[in-house]
């Protein structure tokens, strides 16, 4: 029910004038619409999740400073320096980082050559299998001086591939 402005009688709610003094009634303006950016959540929406592929704060400085060399094995000689990194620093968790990394980048690169042998007698194939591994290789000098600065970040290209992990 409405009221009139003027004496107060009580109105209905479809009047447009008062039925006591004759006062134009004004339909009642709309109440305007909140906007709410976040309709029915009571916090805001998280912020996506974005990957973390730093882990140099996840293990000890003295472990990174006494055992680097071992960890610069594993890029450096391939799967000798692998094994060598295995036998002397299989306590490491810095090492141990840094040969998961480096056998990835092997497998990839041995998936990739044999690959690339298999299907040379397609010029394309050839030509792409072999700036593959010379992708790869930059990989693996990127991933060589971030063991020198003791980081521990993963490979760029071969932390994507899911059987790998």
């Amino acid at each position: 029910m409405k009221t009139c402005p003027n004496c107060s009688a009580q109105l209905e709610d479809n009047a447009v004038f008062c039925a006591a003094c004759g006062t134009p009634i004004a339909p009642a303006a709309p109440e305007p619409e909140s906007w709410d950016p976040n309709p029915g959540y009571a916090y805001p929406p998280a912020a996506p999740v974005v990957p973390n592929y730093d882990h140099t704060a996840e293990y000890d400085p003295a472990d990174i400073s006494a055992n680097k060399i071992f960890a610069l094995l594993a890029y450096l000689t391939g799967v000798i320096g692998i094994i060598v990194a295995l036998l002397a620093a299989k306590e490491s968790p810095f090492v141990m980082f840094h040969v998961r990394q480096a056998v990835k980048l092997s497998v990839t690169m041995t998936l990739t050559g044999i690959i690339t042998v298999l299907l040379s007698w397609t010029i394309i194939v050839g030509i792409a299998g072999a700036i593959f591994l010379l992708v790869l290789e930059v990989v693996q000098i990127i991933c060589f001086f971030n063991a020198c600065n003791g980081k521990a970040i993963e490979a760029p290209i071969v932390r994507s591939i899911k059987f790998l992990n």
